[in-house]
């Protein structure tokens, strides 16, 4: 048994995963107000510059839900643009059940996303000041040169679910939650300040940065629906590596390590 992840570690991590509940189910009300992305500065009226539309439209058989993609149209009833039952189905981009609230309240879900984004921010700033004192952003999250060569080998390994459990994080791991920590999440908060008119007058360049309000806001929906995968292949990856074991190590700290783990300081016998 190893001491593995600190508490501060361990605590940022559950105010992370509480906050980007609400965000996205709160981010997913937010955009069936307007269900379509765009890249530019800003959105076409006598032109069509979407890169993403998800709605609704009349055909022969009735209302059908459709999603259009770069051009390409799909027929997504039931799960995107139309949804429920037939009867009296649900005419939102996002079906509510995926969205919070569960009805139609743009004003609701603006507050519920603005409050747990500016935790999700704080909780950030807690994890870097904490990670940089003790450590665990050099240790753990930093990838190494010896980390860079081995990712062949760990990817591999990943890919036949052959998980190690060793003292720290694997060459996968590391380079995981760099991406994440270090690039995603900073992503999804610039872009998200960018949409605010209010920072827009006080840090014009920011518009410049991400080449427009719009563009802003399709990288941020990008950089969720990213988190989402994210979210997906790690709980997977939880699974085949031994729930109860990671479990325990964050909620205890303590986690049990594989055969032939060399012992160190502060391990329990």
């Amino acid at each position: 048994m190893v001491y593995r992840q600190s508490a501060w570690t361990r605590l940022t991590h559950w105010l992370w995963a509480l906050c980007l509940f609400f965000l996205l189910l709160s981010g997913l009300q937010i955009f069936n107000a307007h269900p379509a992305l765009y890249i530019g500065q800003e959105s076409g009226f006598d032109y069509d510059n979407a890169v993403l539309r998800i709605g609704a439209v009349n055909s022969q058989s009735g209302p059908r839900g459709r999603t259009t993609v770069l051009g390409r149209d799909f027929d997504t009833t039931g799960v995107l643009g139309m949804s429920g039952p037939a009867e009296r189905p649900s005419f939102t981009a996002f079906p509510g059940a995926l969205t919070i609230p569960s009805y139609r309240d743009l004003a609701t879900g603006r507050v519920v996303h603005f409050f747990f984004a500016w935790i999700f921010v704080g909780t950030l700033f807690v994890w870097l000041a904490a990670s940089l004192f003790n450590g665990h952003l050099r240790r753990d999250i930093l990838p190494s040169g010896e980390d860079l060569r081995e990712l062949p080998g760990d990817v591999a390994a990943h890919a036949r679910f052959r998980l190690g459990k060793g003292r720290r994080y694997g060459p996968v791991q590391k380079l995981s939650y760099f991406l994440v920590l270090c690039v995603l999440f900073p992503l999804i908060i610039a872009t998200g300040l960018t949409m605010s008119p209010g920072l827009n007058a006080a840090a014009p360049w920011m518009l410049d940065l991400f080449g427009g309000r719009q563009t802003a806001r399709t990288i941020h929906f990008l950089a969720m629906l990213t988190l989402v995968i994210f979210f997906i292949v790690h709980m997977l990856m939880v699974l085949a590596g031994g729930p109860l074991n990671t479990l325990r190590a964050m909620v205890t700290g303590w986690y049990r390590t594989g055969p032939g783990t060399p012992p160190g300081q502060g391990d329990r016998p």
